[in-house]
């Protein structure tokens, strides 16, 4: 039941008067819900973002959704790029401390191979997925919708009582 209502809500946001940079967006950032290990400082930075800017909360959830299992096939690839930072680039040993020693940033836990390789994956990402989101978008919007919206079948059952009746006690 519960993906039957997400493929619902996901139609709807597609078809909604929400632009197309909205519905990417909040793709991009569920994404990183998706990606990286949920309980961290960076996921809560997200979330508020994602309810302070105008941004598809269902096209979030889609994300978060789509992104998990992506995240876990990644997690080795995630692992090593985490394990290079952290300890192959002696470089960086002075901002990680720097870092570790300040008041909140530790609880981001960056200092887990995992957490910080899938944030760098994510961050590498963003932009690939937010432009191939909206691209998608806009191609459903205009080929896919459209052919649906007017085909025999959606017009006789929204020409029918019975969906004008669903309409007028529909929850909104």
């Amino acid at each position: 039941m519960f993906l039957l209502k997400l493929l619902q809500k996901l139609v709807q946001t597609l078809n909604s008067d929400g632009t197309p940079a909205q519905v990417a967006a909040g793709m991009a950032l569920g994404s990183a819900l998706g990606l990286t290990p949920l309980l961290n400082l960076h996921n809560l930075i997200i979330l508020i973002i994602v309810f302070v800017f105008k941004v598809s909360f269902p096209a979030v959830l889609l994300g978060s959704i789509v992104f998990a299992p992506v995240g876990f096939l990644l997690d080795p690839w995630f692992n090593s790029i985490g394990e290079a930072l952290l300890t192959d680039v002696s470089g960086l040993v002075p901002t990680w401390t720097s870092l570790y020693n300040m008041p909140i940033v530790p609880l981001s836990n960056y200092n887990n191979t995992v957490v910080l390789g899938s944030l760098v994956g994510w961050l590498i990402l963003l932009i690939p997925i937010y432009l191939l989101s909206r691209v998608g978008v806009v191609q459903y919007r205009k080929h896919v919708y459209e052919r649906f919206k007017n085909h025999k079948a959606v017009r006789a059952i929204k020409a029918s009582k019975v969906y004008n009746l669903y309409r007028l006690f529909r929850p909104q």
